[in-house]
């Protein structure tokens, strides 16, 4: 079964993808197209898995990927890295054919950007922290160290937790509203009394906006509420599962 991938028009001519957890050969509760290296998944699974989710997008390209660890960080990517090399950061650009960048999440928002005329594309993973901590401007900071132009990039948003399924409590509302008071416009009511539904995609959509960035694609799909679909940390804690799959997002250059 050959791993389906979301596509965004808008990103039309750059190969690309958002993928999901079908199309994978993991059992157990990483059933699916894990590909992250972090879990207790098996390793040959999980390596099968990426080849599978680089032929799904970008056959023949190199895959590169990070150490996430819920920063700001971007990294030009110029070669592919080892697993053990991978650098800590959680953006990675490149105006390198193919290489082929993958960020991986599982409810946290994957980001794909593209100038397609200048030849420069990135990625990115935004955890709250690295969203409140400007992961977005540090990607697009970098893609214009490369060439690009800012009102030339498409950005697009892929599966992430949805405000629906995304509660926290008063202090975490407390320090986005520090950090700008109009950030209340992204959390609602709670279920329960002290707390608040977060819409983490509509504000990572908002810091691409104010950022310059004129088309911003989200998809809207919820990764906590489809099981069958997507990884969700999350979903696993809330079930008492002791580990979690991870899906990845990719974005190439033509090679």
């Amino acid at each position: 079964m050959k791993a389906p991938a979301i596509r965004i028009d808008a990103l039309a001519g750059i190969p690309h993808g958002f993928l999901g957890r079908e199309g994978g050969v993991s059992g157990g509760i990483h059933a699916g197209l894990n590909v992250g290296l972090g879990s207790d998944d098996d390793r040959e699974a999980i390596h099968e898995n990426r080849r599978r989710a680089v032929d799904a997008v970008a056959a023949g390209h190199q895959l590169v990927t990070l150490h996430q660890v819920h920063s700001p960080d971007t990294v030009a990517v110029i070669a592919p890295f080892t697993d053990e090399g991978r650098p800590h950061a959680d953006a990675l650009v490149t105006d390198r054919p193919g290489l082929l960048l993958g960020i991986l999440t599982a409810d946290c928002v994957p980001m794909l950007l593209a100038d397609a005329k200048a030849g420069v594309i990135g990625a990115a993973h935004a955890g709250w922290k690295g969203a409140i901590g400007g992961v977005t401007d540090t990607v697009l900071a970098e893609m214009e160290r490369l060439g690009a132009d800012r009102g030339s990039i498409v950005a697009a948003i892929g599966p992430c937790i949805a405000r629906a399924s995304y509660e926290v409590d008063e202090g975490f509302v407390r320090r986005f509203e520090a950090d700008d008071p109009a950030n209340e416009r992204f959390f609602t009511d709670g279920k329960r009394p002290g707390h608040a539904q977060f819409d983490i995609e509509a504000y990572v959509a908002h810091r691409l906006a104010i950022a310059g960035i004129d088309r911003v694609i989200a998809i809207g799909e919820d990764t906590y509420s489809q099981p069958d679909r997507f990884f969700s940390f999350r979903r696993a804690t809330h079930r008492g599962e002791p580990g979690y799959g991870r899906q990845i997002s990719l974005i190439g250059l033509p090679a």
